[in-house]
């Protein structure tokens, strides 16, 4: 079991600092970090991430914004990680944490949700 981390900012004029010292503080043993909009897809940190995570590794980020564009995105990635039967936590929306029954049950309502808005 391993825990990795992952920090992302937006601009080269942003710094990672603030992300990465929340996620040594949170024992993540390996940080991805990289400067890219949200909104691209071909985040290659992120893509190295998750090709990497295993059973029972952990994938923990800041908050949801530095990982996923959106709601369907987050749940896209979610589905990803939980294949892989990694877990995921997020250190400041702590609902958002499948590695506990209560963050598994509110990421399943939040995936019930998407899925209804979007029919």
């Amino acid at each position: 079991m391993a825990v990795f981390g992952y920090a992302r900012v937006s601009t080269d004029g942003q710094s990672l600092a603030a992300q990465v010292a929340e996620l040594k503080a949170a024992a993540c043993e390996k940080i991805f970090q990289e400067k890219i909009s949200g909104a691209r897809s071909d985040r290659k940190q992120l893509a190295k991430l998750m090709a990497l995570l295993a059973k029972d590794d952990v994938l923990v980020v800041t908050r949801l914004d530095r990982l996923a564009r959106s709601t369907r995105d987050l749940l896209n990635l979610l589905g990803t990680i939980g294949k892989k039967r990694a877990g995921f936590k997020c250190l400041r929306d702590t609902w958002a944490d499948t590695t506990t029954a209560h963050g598994r049950l509110m990421l399943t309502v939040l995936g019930g949700l998407a899925e209804s808005s979007a029919n």
